[in-house]
């Protein structure tokens, strides 16, 4: 279609099985909305600050964290809980904040999930992508790196 050209980066037009209405979807962030995404105009932050929710599984880098020792749960459980906290995020039931602080397999999970400022070549290449790809206030869907599953919330 012509005007997928004129879209930011990672964005394409899709169609809604169900509603049979156009959506767009980021294949970077794995969000998806229903507005037609538009650029900022002023190209690429040289730095992003974001929080995370980080869900470890047992084919993680490293199976273990703050809140368990030794992770057993697959990756489709680690995904299944990452799906059941973006729910529970955009419904409003929970804060993104209050779900990183309680479940987050990340030390970050002490700030709210907040990992501060960095710029590329920071973080694992799909984390990073994601992160720079969101706008201020966006969430993504689940990103998948060495780590785990996580959400991320990009803050600045």
């Amino acid at each position: 279609m012509a005007d997928e050209e004129n879209l930011p980066s990672g964005w394409e037009k899709r169609m809604s099985r169900s509603s049979g209405k156009v959506y767009y979807f980021n294949h970077i962030t794995n969000a998806s909305q229903w507005e037609r995404p538009v650029g900022d105009g002023r190209g690429e932050p040289e730095k992003v600050r974001c929080s995370h929710l980080l869900v470890k599984h047992n084919h993680s880098r490293r199976p273990s964290s703050w809140r368990e020792q030794n992770i057993t749960r697959s990756k489709d459980e680690a995904l299944d809980l990452i799906q059941k906290y973006i729910e529970q995020i955009k419904s409003g039931e929970e804060k993104f904040e209050s779900l990183a602080s309680q479940f987050s397999d990340c030390s970050s999970a002490k700030n709210g999930g907040d990992l501060g400022v960095f710029g590329r070549g920071q973080m694992q290449k799909p984390f990073e992508d994601a992160s720079f790809a969101l706008k201020v206030g966006d969430m993504s869907g689940p990103v998948f790196t060495d780590s785990g599953v996580h959400i991320i919330l990009r803050t600045g």
